[in-house]
């Protein structure tokens, strides 16, 4: 099948054209800067959302088209309103309506859990604005769809805007962790290739017009991720609580206001939580001490 990855240059986005491309599809990647884990099999396509001739191009020929676009980062959205709004849902408008001229067999969306709920701020709203919009082409164009809304992510390749890429480098750098809420706040991370493996499956049949959660299977409050950071490391670290009510992220759940059900999917095996922060915390000590190896959980020193 041919498939075009808006945003598959990202952190989520590379991980899905890795497996759709495993799996045997051929992958274009449509994104502002090309991939740094652009494979041989794969055709990059560097442009904006926003340029029509980029989008129409980016789809021409392919079976399905995922969009992994736009301004991801709740802070970021906040600081920034009016790109959130413009590349986030006029950016999904302007793929929709191309898609719909092309009659593009299905529309893959990545969404957010903080749809549910008042958390979130303007990353929640353009989220559940596209969601509508997605809704409403099926409805009156026939355009099939499928919205997948994530949880917390993580894994390799994320940048510190990812919480816990940011929590193990502060760890490992300052022996202390600031958070924006409390510790008893609670998160279902999920690991990118969970994540990914659970992406390959919605292209199924069974998938058209649904609505499907992604989520980990480890529900965990943030203080005893904190607690499992510092035994991996073996030290005691120093949590900051800041408790921001404004900080637009939710304590225990992200349901408050319910739209469309989304049916959870979970692949078969998945990620150990305290497994995939042992790798986050190689790859970041990689990063800081070049001069130094790991090699299953144990650092050593490279050869001269």
């Amino acid at each position: 099948m041919k498939i075009t990855v808006f945003g598959g240059s990202g952190f989520l986005g590379s991980h899905i054209c890795d497996t759709l491309s495993s799996a045997g599809h051929a992958v274009t990647i449509v994104d502002l800067r090309p991939s740094d884990w652009l494979r041989p099999d794969q055709v990059m396509l560097t442009g904006n959302i926003l340029d029509e001739e980029t989008v129409r191009t980016g789809i021409d020929g392919a079976d399905m088209v995922f969009n992994y676009a736009g301004i991801a980062d709740i802070g970021e959205a906040n600081n920034r309103p009016v790109d959130t709004a413009r590349i986030n849902v006029v950016g999904n408008v302007m793929l929709l309506d191309a898609c719909r001229k092309a009659k593009i067999k299905r529309y893959v969306f990545a969404s957010s859990l903080y749809v549910y709920g008042k958390s979130g701020g303007f990353y929640r709203c353009s989220k559940q604005a596209c969601e509508i919009y997605i809704e409403n082409y099926q409805a009156m164009h026939n355009l099939p769809y499928t919205i997948l809304r994530y949880g917390s992510l993580y894994g390799p390749r994320a940048d510190r805007r990812n919480a816990i890429h940011r929590f193990v480098h502060e760890a490992l750098t300052t022996g202390s962790i600031t958070y924006y809420g409390s510790p008893t706040a609670l998160r279902e991370y999920v690991h990118v290739d969970d994540a990914s493996t659970a992406t390959l499956a919605v292209l199924s049949k069974e998938f058209e017009n649904q609505n499907i959660i992604i989520s980990g299977n480890q529900p965990m409050r943030v203080g005893d991720l904190f607690k499992m950071i510092g035994e991996i490391l073996g030290r005691e670290l120093n949590v900051i609580y800041q408790d921001d009510p404004n900080s637009g992220h939710y304590q225990i759940t992200p349901y408050a206001f319910m739209p469309k059900v989304g049916r959870k999917l979970m692949p078969p095996l998945s990620v150990d939580l305290g497994q995939g922060i042992l790798r986050v915390m190689e790859e970041e000590h990689k990063a800081l001490h070049p001069d130094q190896q790991v090699a299953g959980g144990y650092l050593l020193p490279t050869d001269d």
